[in-house]
């Protein structure tokens, strides 16, 4: 990335802004504005998360916010009520009192003598997912959003659950959560309250994982939030953001097939990152795409930023398999409308062992599988964060327990845009069974890069919000669609089609093991989306700049750190393991004296096939220190399950230097619901 030095607009830097809210509490704000709009008002840019803006992102705050001011924006990075320095208690994710904070927090800054009364929301991730939900309430200053690495759909594509299957990141993420939620404000910000600030926190946040375990099917407290139960109420212009690495491409497509506003989409190669930070690259000069489109509607400025295609997207070429890439070799491809005409849905049959040719009827034939509980092991994350590498490995070793479908050697390169889905008709010997659904791209040494997948619990094949037992042996015929993709296939190269009854951890596998049947002939097969190489004369792509950003923040590195993703096998007790250990040492933060901590563990282990056996548990560690001040909290996080429940167990320790100041313990025994 590029940094930039001089910028049109020379920028004032607030660092500890207070914004009342109407009950008395006050959020902690870092503003960035023109210094001329004192005189001359701008339009303001919120960015609204819990995520710590004076460490935890200031870095990441310190390329973006003062480049957009610098090209004539007041950007708001706000701390959520309960995180940060932020006063109250943060109880779970997009509550209806964050919601309308961020409402608060809009007419607050439209209202500031150096704001234009005109307002935009932008985030990735969580910020993302808000600036979707505020933008649905119809604020009366909110002209436009960028949401990067979100989703409409809270319940069907997101975190916690996948297909109606649990997600082992719904463990992860509560981990993660807990371990932030407990964080001390800075003293150096809010003086002795301090405190008295942290204990309300570590008192009253809760455990969410215990919550979100308690929805394991589509009801009301999913549709809050899901934009998706009404795409209508959103009424401003929408850019969409995503990359092919990570867990939020979906949303992407239905966002531009549902809207009815000026909207972009935009699909990269990356993991969960900001498009201008883009992992594995290319990374682009993202911030100046977004400059353009608040210069377009916050600024009225016709610059032609909507004569782009609707979707620009990284056609992605074939690769080896890897758990980590640099780069991703490709090329942009752009779409006028989504869904596009040209985009054809070729249908493929399952015959045994083949993706039989087009066109041909393959017959009726039975096949049965019990996956072993190691399938999943090299499946990656559900969302890449591209560090530590958590790609997903070669798949043959997870095809070994899968049934799988070979097409014949590709005779000419095959490329596909959108949503695979794969259909099967299958009986389950069990009335609570899942299935994971991948798409391969098998080289000619053998060597299997999966492209996409897919889950379904088939109790939920009709419905997420009343799902319903299977009858042992009864057949069914199920349609499974897979996260949408670019991907080119070469000549040469086969698609594989594979299918296994557990995906473990990735997604927690069923009460009991499953003995599922699949029976090829004419209802299962596979459905690309291919498009035509043609299309790109149709619609160019121009190149996008090169990344560019204001120079970072000054950290130093004061202790080391270590990344970890091993997978590990006892062939004497059957005892498997996956353990990832992510720890970035501890950083200074240079201008305020703060050192932070920060190492995360997390271990999924299961034996034999053992389904009572599976585990996961995660330990956090966080730390603060500047001079003699120094708090620490060190969360652990357990979660097994029987056929009839899950059980969670948690702890908390909070300490001030030396002194225990809080210890709390959480247990639960939460039921399945089909699940």
């Amino acid at each position: 990335m590029r940094t930039v030095t001089s910028l049109p607009n020379a920028v004032r830097e607030d660092a500890a802004v207070r914004i009342p809210m109407s009950d008395g509490t006050r959020l902690a704000a870092h503003i960035w504005r023109p210094t001329a709009s004192d005189d001359h008002p701008v339009p303001a840019v919120l960015e609204f998360i819990p995520y710590r803006q004076r460490d935890l992102t200031a870095q990441r705050d310190s390329i973006h916010h003062p480049y957009m001011a610098g090209h004539g924006y007041a950007c708001a990075r706000v701390d959520l009520r309960g995180s940060g320095d932020s006063e109250g208690v943060l109880t779970d994710e997009y509550l209806e009192q964050e919601l309308a904070d961020a409402e608060e927090v809009l007419a607050w800054l439209a209202e500031q003598p150096w704001c234009d009364g005109g307002t935009a929301m932008m985030g990735i991730s969580w910020g993302g997912f808000n600036a979707l939900q505020v933008a649905a309430r119809k604020p009366a200053s909110l002209r436009a959003i960028v949401t990067a690495s979100s989703t409409d759909d809270r319940y069907a594509d997101d975190v916690h659950y996948m297909g109606g299957c649990l997600l082992g990141d719904n463990l992860s993420w509560a981990a993660t959560m807990f371990a932030y939620t407990s964080c001390p404000p800075d003293p150096a910000v809010v003086g002795e309250r301090w405190r008295e600030m942290w204990r309300e926190r570590l008192d009253g946040s809760g455990m969410w994982l215990d919550t979100w375990l308690r929805h394991q099917r589509r009801d009301d407290y999913w549709k809050h939030g899901s934009v998706c139960e009404d795409l209508t109420a959103i009424q401003v212009p929408v850019m969409a953001v995503s990359g092919w690495a990570d867990g939020y491409s979906n949303s992407v497509f239905r966002l531009l097939e549902g809207l009815d506003v000026p909207r972009l989409g935009l699909v990269g190669p990356w993991s969960h990152k900001y498009p201008h930070l883009g992992q594995p690259g290319p990374a682009i000069g993202f911030l100046q795409e977004m400059v353009r489109w608040w210069d377009r509607w916050l600024k009225d400025d016709d610059n032609g930023v909507m004569d782009a295609p609707m979707l620009r997207s990284w056609m992605q070429e074939s690769v080896p398999p890897s758990t980590a890439y640099e780069d991703r070799p490709g090329r942009w491809v752009g779409e006028a409308s989504w869904p596009p005409p040209h985009i054809r849905r070729d249908r493929f049959g399952l015959a045994p062992g083949r993706v039989a040719a087009a066109g041909e009827e393959p017959p009726e034939r039975e096949i049965g599988l019990q996956s072993p509980l190691s399938v999943g092991q090299f499946a990656g994350k559900w969302c890449s964060y591209n560090a530590p590498p958590d790609l997903p490995y070669d798949q043959r070793e997870e095809d070994g327990g899968s049934m799988v479908f070979d097409s014949d050697p590709l005779t000419e390169r095959c490329e596909i845009l959108g949503a695979p889905v794969v259909d099967l008709e299958l009986s389950a010997d069990r009335p609570v069974a899942m299935v994971a659904v991948r798409l391969s791209d098998v080289a000619p040494d053998g060597m299997a890069t999966r492209v996409t997948y897919g889950l379904l619990n088939l109790t939920h094949a009709e419905s997420n919000e009343s799902p319903a037992e299977l009858e042992p042996g009864r057949r069914y015929r199920v349609s499974v669609r897979l996260n949408g993709v670019a991907q080119a296939f070469p000549p040469g190269h086969r698609i594989r089609v594979s299918v296994s009854t557990s995906y473990w951890p990735l997604a927690w596998p069923p009460p009991r093991p499953v003995l599922l049947t699949v029976y090829t002939g004419e209802y299962s097969g596979l459905h690309l989306p291919v498009r035509p190489q043609e299309a790109d004369d149709a619609v160019p792509v121009a190149p996008f700049e090169d990344p560019e950003g204001t120079e970072p923040i000054a950290t130093t590195q004061i202790a080391p750190g270590e990344q970890r993703w091993d997978v590990t096998r006892d062939l004497v007790a059957y005892r498997s393991a996956l353990e990832v250990v992510k720890d970035l040492g501890t950083v200074r933060f240079d201008a305020i004296g703060l050192d932070v901590t920060r190492r995360a563990r997390e271990r999924y282990s299961w034996v034999g096939d053992d389904f009572d056996s599976p585990r996961g548990e995660t330990e956090w560690t966080m730390r603060f220190a500047r001079g003699d001040w120094e708090a620490t909290t060190r969360t652990r996080t357990v979660l097994t399950a029987t056929p009839d429940a899950f059980h969670l167990h948690a702890t908390l320790d909070a300490h001030e230097g030396e002194e225990r100041l809080v210890s709390h313990e959480f247990t639960a025994s939460i039921p399945r619901d089909h699940v």
